[in-house]
């Protein structure tokens, strides 16, 4: 018995050398910009104190008069998106897109002044965010997070096992020995952190997944699904929901990114032969009316509107609350102001509510500070585990190659953990490929070692 679960350790110790050479320089950056956007409530008006917190009044103006004053401001903008107020000492915000530029303009709700524009996309958090879902290069990065995201989920199944215990005391099993030095210390601070923060990081990497082009897509296709009965009578477009989207903005939840746009019903006796244009609409509905529909409907503040870009488009109310069951979704004729679709938590499925759950989690929202501590912990736990890891790769490395742990000629098969890494590969693509990738470069690397031996 003690030959083969050597032998597989140090099948598991390779793999895990390889998967952690790639990724801890991936997990470093997620969880420094994660802990960023982590704090972004607590960050946001304290940077941008000036443009964000107001002195509370007695009146505040309509959201018709705001728009006046952000387009007497901009007058060659076109305003993309509001954001009422959420409370009383808040500044109402105005998505604004100017001369190639996407602006965030903040207005003083009572007395209707501009207080300046934040740059939407190149700000502290909207780079944080880019920068942790797609590096900031569009596709190519968001494969690169996916695949790193699934190898992480390899890192940790194979971690466990190499963690496991196999009859050693509980120093540098379940907690450091901090008396140690050197290699020994780091290898006990990987591990032990590795342990207690596994379950966590899994959870947090797999909900993470949810958002990625490629998996996160296929995930939606096979589980998000509504009622057809629900778009039945809805004049439905060629888009989607998740169009709404961006890496630096987050209009509508996930759970209602597969689901069709509609399209303003009214639309064709107002807008005539210009039916189809793909020009900005002129919207018979004023703003402070569709504000006014989502205050009647009893939507939690926070919510965004962003206006239609065609004659045939709507308004959207959308809140993508930290508590997902108060969730909701509206779209709204731009003509008539009937409620094309009011989707809130009751309409989601089982997989769509533990998905948005899970993304609540994962940001550090659905419990309030208490999930953000849990949250920053799992951050540092990950910072930890990626810099000790490449600290022990460093140190024990050799002066003219990579370190990679040596492969016995002898190694069997085992059935299990061959099992689990088809499950892996499977259930993500790209780790799957990169798998059969690695597996050929490593078999070349062995076939050379072998015939170097033998000469």
């Amino acid at each position: 018995m003690s030959g083969p679960r050597i032998s597989f350790y140090n099948l598991a110790w390779r793999w895990h050398f390889y998967a952690g050479l790639f990724v801890a320089p991936f997990m470093i950056l997620l969880a420094l910009t994660g802990i960023v956007y982590l704090f972004k409530p607590q960050l946001d008006p304290l940077l941008y104190r000036d443009l964000m917190v107001v002195e509370a009044g007695h009146h505040r103006q309509s959201a018709d008069s705001l728009m006046q004053q952000v387009h007497q401001a901009y007058p060659k903008g076109h305003v993309g998106q509001y954001l009422p107020a959420v409370n009383a000492q808040r500044s109402a915000q105005f998505v604004v897109h100017d001369a190639g530029r996407e602006l965030n303009v903040f207005v003083d709700p009572y007395s209707g002044k501009v207080l300046g524009e934040q740059d939407a996309k190149y700000n502290l958090q909207a780079v944080a965010r880019a920068l942790h879902g797609e590096l900031m290069i569009g596709t190519v990065g968001d494969r690169l997070v996916e695949l790193a995201a699934g190898w992480g989920i390899v890192l940790v199944v194979s971690g466990v096992y190499l963690w496991w215990p196999r009859g050693r005391k509980t120093g540098g099993v379940f907690w450091p020995r901090f008396n140690a030095r050197g290699r020994l210390l780091w290898r006990d601070l990987h591990a032990v952190s590795g342990f207690w923060g596994a379950g966590l990081l899994l959870l947090m990497l797999l909900s993470g997944m949810t958002w990625t082009g490629l998996w996160g897509k296929q995930y939606a296709d096979l589980w998000n699904r509504f009622p057809v009965a629900m778009w039945n009578d809805v004049p439905q477009s060629d888009q989607q929901a998740r169009e709404l989207n961006e890496a630096h903005r987050q209009t509508v939840p996930w759970a209602m990114e597969n689901t069709p746009m509609p399209q303003s019903g009214a639309h064709a006796e107002h807008a005539g032969h210009h039916m189809m244009s793909s020009a900005p609409a002129a919207p018979q509905m004023s703003l402070q009316q569709v504000e006014d529909i989502a205050n009647v409907r009893k939507v939690e503040p926070g919510y965004s509107i962003t206006m239609p870009t065609t004659a045939e488009g709507v308004f959207t109310i959308a809140v993508f609350a930290d508590d997902p069951r108060n969730d909701a979704t509206l779209h709204v004729d731009q003509y008539t102001g009937k409620v094309l679709a009011d989707v809130r938590w009751q309409d989601y499925g089982p997989v769509a509510r533990a998905t948005e759950m899970g993304v609540m989690l994962h940001e550090g929202k659905m419990f309030g500070p208490v999930n953000q501590l849990i949250i920053l912990l799992v951050c540092l736990m990950i910072l930890l585990g990626a810099v000790s890891g490449l600290v022990m790769w460093w140190k024990r490395r050799p002066a003219n190659g990579l370190g990679v742990p040596l492969l016995r000629h002898d190694l069997p098969r085992w059935k299990v953990a061959t099992a689990v890494m088809l499950v892996l590969g499977i259930g993500f693509p790209l780790v799957g490929v990169s798998m059969l990738v690695m597996w050929l470069v490593d078999s070349l690397v062995v076939h050379r070692q072998r015939v170097l031996l033998r000469v």
